[in-house]
């Protein structure tokens, strides 16, 4: 009798426990919790060679723009005080930008602006030198070399390449800039970018888009009669829908090729929901090799498709289906790569650390090259849109 009680009570002793960490964990929205746990492992800006998160370049852009939503949606100013400590160490006395070089014409060096606008706007900042940085952004945009076609090399030393990646890193930026100075202009620009990876980069038999494209046909990635790299990338393709949702934010209601940007979306939605994984709900590395050897669930990807689904769903611009399809991705990678810490603070497995094209050592974009690639915990590429992901599915 006296082991069956003891048995009794530690099985209760056991649910309580369960449930006070399930409690603990969602006490608090998951978007704040994993900012607060970025903050936690990256806590003082300087200096920048031990500190990615003071680097100038893509990822310290996503990631600051993540924070920045999460200070939009609570009002916390701790996050605020957090991007300006962050930003302002790349700026110097002398008006210059850290680690930036305008010469490079590298598009992932544009993202970070995006947070430069929202700060150049807020009351109680330095909003001339904000400007200041903006202006010099922008300057590398209207000066970027493109192909004949209008489209954005992806750098310099990618000459004639247009890469996915590219629409999210200068396009939101782009869209936000002829906003808040007035630019109509600009928006033509930015809706070329999108017309020209329709046009270029698209499968027409499955509707996914290739990673890169080589007007040249130069590369030895590129394809010699289409120019178009031979793999589908799932992350690629989730910058680009990103990209897409994002620059709708600050599209004019009037503008004649706002409507084709909507159709842009409404064409990737079906493929998307297509290729995810129906045991899962996630979407593979290689996104139509689905099982074979060595692919397996990309956690960016994943949390970049939930997020412009929900966000495309919400806003109207896709069928409100599509939310089941986000809500889906996204308990996918909550109960599989959301990781709760021994000291408390939220950690996010499964992130490839990069995917690219040519460079040295070479960059084939064949599918044994997409799986070589490391995965790593905490990569900024999973937090941050693992933060928007989550802001969404808590709206």
């Amino acid at each position: 009798m006296k082991y069956c009680l003891l048995l009794l009570s530690f099985f209760i002793w056991s649910c309580a426990t369960t449930n006070q960490s399930t409690t603990t964990r969602s006490a608090r929205p998951l978007s704040q919790q994993m900012a607060d746990s970025f903050m936690a492992l990256y806590p003082d800006s300087v200096p920048a060679v031990r500190n990615r998160a003071a680097r100038w370049g893509y990822e310290h852009g996503l990631m600051l723009k993540a924070i920045e939503r999460v200070w939009q949606q609570t009002g916390d100013k701790k996050y605020l005080n957090y991007i300006v400590k962050t930003l302002d160490h790349s700026f110097p006395a002398d008006g210059s930008i850290l680690y930036y070089k305008a010469a490079d014409y590298n598009l992932d060096n544009i993202n970070p602006g995006r947070v430069i606008l929202t700060l150049m706007q807020q009351p109680g900042l330095d909003q001339q030198k904000y400007r200041r940085v903006a202006q010099t952004l922008h300057k590398q945009l209207d000066e970027q070399p493109t192909t004949k076609g209008g489209g954005y090399w992806h750098k310099q030393r990618y000459p004639y390449q247009i890469w996915l990646d590219g629409l999210y890193m200068a396009e939101p930026f782009a869209a936000e800039y002829a906003k808040v100075f007035n630019q109509p202009e600009g928006f033509d620009h930015v809706a070329n970018q999108f017309a020209q990876v329709e046009k270029n980069l698209v499968d027409p038999k499955t509707g996914l888009l290739y990673h890169g494209y080589d007007e040249s046909r130069e590369q030895q990635w590129a394809n010699k009669e289409t120019g178009l790299s031979p793999n589908f990338w799932s992350r690629g393709m989730g910058w680009y829908a990103m990209a897409l949702v994002d620059v709708l934010d600050y599209f004019p209601k009037n503008h004649p090729q706002r409507q084709q940007l909507i159709k842009d979306l409404q064409r990737l939605a079906p493929v998307l929901t297509q290729y995810q994984d129906p045991a899962t709900g996630g979407w593979w590395q290689v996104t139509d090799q689905a099982n074979r050897q060595g692919n397996y669930i990309e956690t960016s990807a994943s949390c970049m498709f939930v997020y412009a689904l929900a966000k495309g769903a919400r806003l109207g611009y896709i069928d409100k289906k599509y939310q089941e399809v986000a809500k889906k991705g996204y308990q996918c990678i909550v109960k599989k790569f959301v990781e709760t810490q021994p000291n408390g603070l939220l950690a996010l497995n499964g992130t490839v650390s990069v995917g690219g094209l040519g460079g040295n050592p070479y960059r084939d974009g064949s599918y044994e090259y997409y799986l070589s690639e490391p995965i790593k915990q905490n990569d900024f590429k999973g937090v941050g849109p693992f933060i928007m992901a989550s802001l969404e599915m808590e709206k």
